[in-house]
Order: structure tokens, then sequence, then C-alpha cells
């Protein structure tokens, strides 16, 4: 039986973040999406059907998911891993190479298992490797973790997280490559981003890679999706772009209600009023 002490563990990851500036808004930004992203891997592993150490055991893994995130924004300023570390493999280090996990947890039984979850839910792609077990826990993570992405873009200004001026933002266009991509329904490759404006697609590109039928919901259900789909650009190629990009996303989302046997007309009211606006 996989053993968990949440409140030791919430107050071990508090103590740990106290060390830095929790003023910052970067800083803070990280500690609310641990938050947030704990809980979703809850919910999601609920949704599954899980037993209650998996449960406990995916919550464990989004409390531990964004460790490295702290030191990264120290050290280097930016959450940019291309212009600094590559966050998840540092917070790995942290955690096991380090000794750390044993603040957190006593039990080791599912050492492997979290490390493998951590070290791969930032990647493009995952590894064709992993068992099942390994890959039911790294969805998860990942679902939780590309949802509370989109929330974080809407909350949080882009400026803020890419250290760019609104007017770059407000007058770049989409970078082809990136609509291309888009349009092919699938995430985004950092590699591919030129412009601020294409780090706006590519949050919302996340939703073609979520996994369960849940995570779809909850990404209907909160609305963040919607307000980056409605980005008010400057530019007019920009806005037709938008136009094009957010038809394309309320097909996919027809097309994943369908095949989660919802009635498409069924689709949230608020993305069926927005979406009433562009046509």
């Amino acid at each position: 039986m996989f053993q968990i002490n949440r409140v030791a563990a919430k107050k071990t990851f508090e103590n740990y973040v106290n060390q830095f500036d929790t003023r910052d808004d970067k800083v803070r930004l990280k500690i609310e999406h641990t938050a947030r992203v704990t809980a979703l891997c809850e919910r999601i592993a609920k949704s599954l059907g899980l037993p209650e150490d998996d449960v406990n055991l995916a919550w464990m893994m989004g409390l531990l998911h964004d460790v490295g995130r702290f030191e990264q924004l120290k050290d280097f300023g930016t959450f940019n891993d291309a212009q600094s570390i590559d966050h998840a493999k540092y917070g790995v280090k942290l955690l096991f190479d380090d000794g750390h996990i044993r603040d957190y947890l006593a039990d080791e039984s599912c050492d492997n298992l979290i490390r493998t979850a951590i070290w791969n839910h930032n990647v493009f792609r995952m590894p064709e490797e992993l068992n099942k077990r390994e890959l039911l826990f790294c969805q998860i993570l990942r679902d939780a973790d590309k949802i509370d992405i989109l929330r974080v873009n809407v909350e949080i200004p882009i400026e803020t997280i890419y250290n760019c001026t609104t007017e770059e933002l407000k007058n770049a266009t989409v970078t082809e490559a990136v609509l291309q991509s888009f349009a092919e329904e699938h995430a985004v490759e950092h590699c591919l981003k030129r412009t601020p404006v294409d780090h706006v697609v590519g949050h919302a590109s996340l939703v073609f890679e979520l996994v369960y039928p849940i995570s779809i919901c909850i990404v209907e259900e909160q609305g963040y999706l919607e307000k980056i789909l409605s980005f008010q650009s400057n530019n007019s190629k920009t806005k037709a772009q938008f136009e094009q990009i957010a038809q394309i996303m309320k097909a996919f989302l027809e097309k994943a209600n369908c095949a989660m046997g919802i009635v498409s007309n069924q689709i949230t009211d608020t993305f069926i009023n927005f979406f009433s606006v562009i046509q």
C-alpha cells in the first residue's frame, strides 16, 4: 500500500518555496500552478476509477512536477527552458539525485514511477518504451499540466511570462509553421515559435494532446480556451489568423465531444456564442 501524508508533503513544499521571493509574480505563478495541477491530477485519476492509492500517487506527482521551476527562475530569470535549463530534468535531479524526494515521502515503492512522470511531463512526445502503468500516470500528469497552462495564459500576461512588450505582442503575426502545426491538430513544438503571439497559439494547441475525456470536459467547463482564442490583436493579418485558428478548434472539439458520446449541440454555450461572433 502506497503511504502518503498529504499535510506533511504540502508543508514541505511550502517550506521549500518560501526560500524564494514569494512576492515575485513569477514565483506566485508557479506556486498557484502547482496547487491547481495537484488538484487536477486527483480529479482525473478519480474520473478513471483508480484505487485510492493511485489517486494519492497522482496527487503527489502534481505536487512535485514543477519543483525545478523555482531554481530555474532564481538562476536564469526565465521559465524558457531553451534559454536556461530543462525544468523537468532539473526537478528530477533535485528530488532523486539530491535525495529531496525523502523530504516529501518516506515510502520508496513508487519512486521510479514518480521520477518517470516528472521527467516526461514536458516532453513533446513520450518515449515508446513506457509500460502501461508508466504511460497512465504520465498522461494524467501531462493532461493536468496542460489544462492549467491554459489558465496561466489567461490570468498572467504573456508579457510577464515571455518577457515581451505589449506592443510586440499586439502587433506580432502567427508564424506560418505554427499555424500549419495547429491546423494539423497537434501541439506546437517550441522550436517553431518565433513571435510572442506564437506562444498564445502554442498554449491553445495543448488541447489537441489531451488524453482523457474528463480533461476535455474541464477545459470547456473552465472557459480559458475561449479567452485565449479571443486574443485581441492590432494586426489585421493576425486577426484573420485567429479566426482560422478558432474554426479549427471548434471542429476539433465537436469531434472530441462526439467521440465521448456527447451530442455536438451540447458544446459549452460560451463556445457556441464565441464562434457565432466570428462567422
